[in-house]
């Protein structure tokens, strides 16, 4: 089996809008990542919402992750499938709407098989927000079904 290389930073830096890292890739390629989602839901990284603390983000060891204080890290892999969920690189939003067109389901029948509300599929239908890896890896799953 060949072996997998892991995403490593070369740069990062605080985004403009709250809780942003604009990350710069060892390939050259840079990502503009949202993390309010895991500040939010891990109790770990609550000490974050606090703009003062957010700011003394710093690139890790190696590269490997993003680091604000000894006990608050953030691992690049983590952050490399973040930026390709919010850049839609996991699932567009056409092939989305074309997964649905082709098992024939409606908006309510897609979203009763991936476990989501309607209103959740037509947003990822439309593009209005990024598709979760998760439930681009469920439409292969229902494709094989």
């Amino acid at each position: 089996m060949p072996r997998k290389s892991l995403p490593r930073l070369a740069a990062v830096s605080v985004g403009e809008q709250p809780l942003t890292l604009r990350l710069r890739w060892e390939s050259g390629n840079e990502s503009l990542v949202d993390v309010s989602g895991m500040v939010e839901r891990f109790r770990l990284y609550e000490p974050l919402q606090s703009p003062d603390v957010f700011r003394q983000v710093r690139l890790g060891e190696h590269g490997t992750d993003v680091v604000w204080t000894d006990d608050i890290d953030m691992a690049a892999d983590t952050l490399w499938r973040l930026a390709q969920e919010q850049s839609g690189a996991t699932m567009t939003a056409d092939a989305f709407r074309h997964w649905r067109e082709r098992k024939a389901l409606t908006l309510d029948d897609a979203a009763r098989a991936l476990g989501l509300s309607r209103r959740t599929v037509a947003y990822y239908e439309q593009g209005n927000k990024p598709i979760p890896r998760v439930v681009a890896l469920a439409t292969r799953g229902l494709e094989v079904a």
